[in-house]
């Protein structure tokens, strides 16, 4: 990226032309103007070729030295506080996301909301809570929303007024503006941490046992096939992530997403990412292309970040022909209904496949469905671990090995559970044995872990 997009000009030509204070002093300006004001001074003022050569740290002091002259040569009268909030703020507008930078750098904020440019929610552990942090108005937050989506290539306006994309620190990035968005255009930011969470922190975090930890990463390990299942916002990329960390590293691994979210630790990994129509609605390389793609790409192992549409095949075909240990993600309630989504997105493919035959397609292909939910105070917890063990008659059948049993909620709202094996020895367990992975048998003994 240039140096114009990084530092946002693009609301205007630079020049290397010094402009002229004005004389007689600035009139009385709000802190808006005012930074408005000093912002466009500055645009103009930028030696974009002397600059490029710069280190972030090294740009921020040369451009905290310019406002400081400009605010000198404007005669404009500041407290100590107020010069450093402008400085800063101006700061974040060119070389960050204007009003978002302290809560991109807050590690406590998970999501970030935003509603038009007058109201912001962040989410900590768990909870929703209103910020003071605004936009000056619409046009403000178009600039920062554009200038997020078009580091990666994409667009967003009239014509195509919905846009998925990233930061540069993986972080998801959803935004939709009017005409669709009614009330001004909406952000959604789903950070992602800068390091990421390993099984250990989760069983910290009690969002499952030791022993569910111990069994699902020997099923990484063994090459079973694995969906998650869960809601949003219920941890499931975070669990497709901590798994993939049980993948050997001489493997190949090919990952498919719709915005690049995967932080995959493995030396021989092959990111693709989908690519929305362009403004004359071509171009489109929806998931499934790059399912297939992927076949012929020698993978070991394909990581499909969501299973949402048609790719479901594909990706069901991947898994029975050699590509085992295969992973991937559906929004479901349960591990039952997962199973119900799975068998619609099949008829979605357009092949005409018998109901019994597309069961059949998912029972061979899916070894367990891990179930990842978000409870009622905020909390991520794998409610239920299930294998799937054949077919009765035309009906899938599972066998649930671990689970989280909700006894209650306490006076402070949080919720009183649970986890605990069902007693069921899974039917794989040759497999584990016959691959060297050792698991204790009193593993699976139903004995109850309380949080």
């Amino acid at each position: 990226m240039s140096l114009r997009e990084r530092l946002g000009a693009a609301q205007g030509p630079t020049t290397l032309v010094e402009t002229a204070p004005l004389n007689g002093g600035a009139p009385t300006r709000s802190y808006h103007e005012t930074k408005a004001h000093i912002h466009q001074l500055l645009l103009g003022r930028l030696d974009l070729a002397a600059m490029e050569s710069l280190s972030p740290e090294l740009l921020k002091e040369e451009l905290r030295q310019m406002v400081e002259r400009l605010l000198v040569e404007e005669n404009l009268v500041l407290n100590a506080g107020e010069r450093r909030n402008l400085v800063r703020d101006i700061q974040y507008e060119m070389l960050g996301f204007g009003p978002l930078e302290p809560l991109l750098a807050d590690p406590t904020v998970s999501d970030i909301l935003v509603n038009t440019h007058k109201q912001i929610y962040v989410e900590r552990r768990g909870r929703l809570e209103l910020t003071d942090v605004t936009f000056v108005d619409d046009t403000h937050l178009l600039k920062i929303i554009d200038k997020i989506v078009s580091r990666i290539g994409r667009r967003v306006d009239e014509s195509s007024p919905m846009v998925d994309a990233r930061l540069p620190d993986g972080s998801r990035v959803n935004a939709i503006i009017p005409p669709l968005a009614i009330d001004g255009p909406i952000l959604s930011i789903r950070r992602f941490s800068s390091v990421p969470l390993q099984i250990s922190n989760l069983i910290e975090y009690r969002s499952m046992s030791q022993e569910m930890a111990q069994f699902i990463g020997a099923l990484a390990e063994a090459k079973v096939n694995i969906l998650i299942s869960g809601g949003t916002g219920s941890g499931k990329t975070t669990l497709l992530n901590i798994l993939s960390g049980y993948i050997p590293h001489s493997e190949r691994i090919v990952t498919i997403e719709d915005a690049a979210e995967l932080q995959l630790q493995q030396p021989h990994v092959v990111r693709l990412e989908t690519r929305p129509p362009n403004i004359e609605g071509r171009g489109e390389v929806a998931q499934r292309a790059l399912v297939r793609n992927a076949l012929r790409m020698r993978p070991d192992r394909i990581i499909l970040g969501e299973t949402r549409g048609p790719e479901a095949l594909d990706m069901l075909q991947a898994m029975n022909t050699g590509h085992e240990g295969s992973m991937t993600t559906v929004h479901a309630n349960t591990a039952r209904d997962a199973l119900a989504r799975l068998e619609s997105m099949i008829a979605m493919a357009g092949v005409d496949l018998p109901a019994r035959a597309a069961r059949a397609q998912i029972a061979s292909a899916i070894g367990v469905i891990v179930q990842a939910n978000r409870m009622s105070d905020g909390t991520r917890k794998l409610t239920s671990i299930q294998e799937v063990t054949g077919m009765e008659g035309d009906t899938l059948s599972m066998q649930e090995i671990f689970a989280f049993k909700q006894t209650g909620v306490g006076a402070n709202g949080a919720v009183e559970g649970h986890f605990a094996a069902t007693g069921v020895r899974p039917r794989f367990w040759d497999r584990l044995v016959t691959r060297g992975i050792k698991l204790p048998e009193t593993l699976f003994a139903p004995v109850r872990r309380v949080v």
